[in-house]
């Protein structure tokens, strides 16, 4: 168990380190940063001294192992557009993106378990019918389409919810949420269901399945024949031996929130990483758009590492 882990750990660090080439590389070749951040005015002895002070006259190798040196200890160099450390603008724009990223998957998970179940166990209702009907909308349609669906009944023709923005928030320590005030959870709203819509029609659909798979095991029907409760057969038996491939797809899928959240938070205009790294794309400044990658792919790495040693503890035969 312990050589896995170790094995596990080193294949993520990897993945880590060949992800940061693959984003230093991409980035450096979108445009060159100088353009933006000298003035019509500027002269070729300006453009050097700028490029020599932000370490662009360098190669591209050198450039690369600077910056991943720097990453590991938690310094991603200084933002093009703002004269700041990248570290300090992700710490002041990760809160938002993290309340919204864990509503989400909290709204993907719950309703997406608990509607697969019921989907599976009434597979012939209308109501299970008429699910399975409606979920077609999150998987068809795109997230930017469905937040702009939801802005126009919920906010412009009810006017119930805010459109943009993230409310007012409290600053408790380093940290700044939403979750205290009633505009920040009345901004939340929107956004988070925009951005856990598909998540949950997946995961929702791929439990069912897996339950209309399991219920048709001869263990189950042992489990009725012994007379114990549909309850105890759906959700002792059945329900759990399902869990393996629905934890492989929801790892994925809660890091794709994350990812993903920037189409969301360019609709609602919510000031989290996502719309920072839109920001830095405008500006070409590289340092903030790699390490919002590194953060990304770092987050990807961590949750599928966690489903990794999950599979264990949910599975026992998986342990040999």
């Amino acid at each position: 168990m312990l050589s896995y882990i170790i094995r596990r750990v080193f294949q993520s660090v990897l993945v880590l380190l060949i992800v940061g080439l693959v984003a230093f590389a991409m980035f450096t070749f979108i445009g060159d940063p100088i353009d933006n951040m000298l003035g019509q005015e500027r002269t070729q002895e300006d453009v050097e001294r700028l490029r020599e002070r932000l370490g662009l006259d360098q190669p591209f190798v050198v450039q690369y192992v600077k910056f991943i040196i720097s990453a590991a200890q938690g310094n991603f160099g200084v933002s093009y557009e703002q004269g700041r450390p990248v570290a300090d603008i992700l710490a002041e724009r990760a809160p938002a993106t993290l309340e919204l990223a864990a509503v989400s998957g909290l709204f993907a998970l719950s309703l997406g378990i608990v509607l697969g179940v019921f989907t599976a166990i009434r597979r012939n209702g209308f109501a299970a019918n008429l699910i399975m009907g409606t979920s077609l909308i999150g998987v068809s349609l795109p997230t930017f389409l469905i937040g702009i669906l939801l802005i126009y009944v919920f906010s412009v023709e009810l006017d119930w919810l805010p459109s943009f923005g993230r409310g007012e928030t409290v600053q408790i320590g380093g940290w700044t949420t939403g979750f205290l005030t009633g505009s920040g959870l009345r901004a939340l709203i929107l956004p988070a269901i925009t951005l856990g819509l598909y998540q949950m029609t997946l995961i929702m659909r791929l439990v069912r399945s897996e339950m209309l798979e399991v219920l048709r095991q001869d263990y189950v029907r042992f489990a009725r024949a012994r007379g114990l409760s549909e309850r105890a057969v759906t959700f002792r038996h059945a329900l759990k031996n399902t869990m393996v491939p629905v934890i492989t797809v929801t790892g994925l899928q809660l890091g794709s929130i994350i990812a993903f959240a920037i189409i969301t938070e360019t609709v609602f205009q919510w000031p989290g990483v996502g719309l920072l790294f839109i920001n830095a794309v405008q500006f070409v400044d590289i340092p903030v758009m790699a390490a919002y990658l590194m953060l990304i792919s770092l987050m990807f790495v961590a949750i599928n590492l966690a489903v990794d040693l999950l599979y264990v503890a949910i599975d026992p035969r998986l342990r040999t």
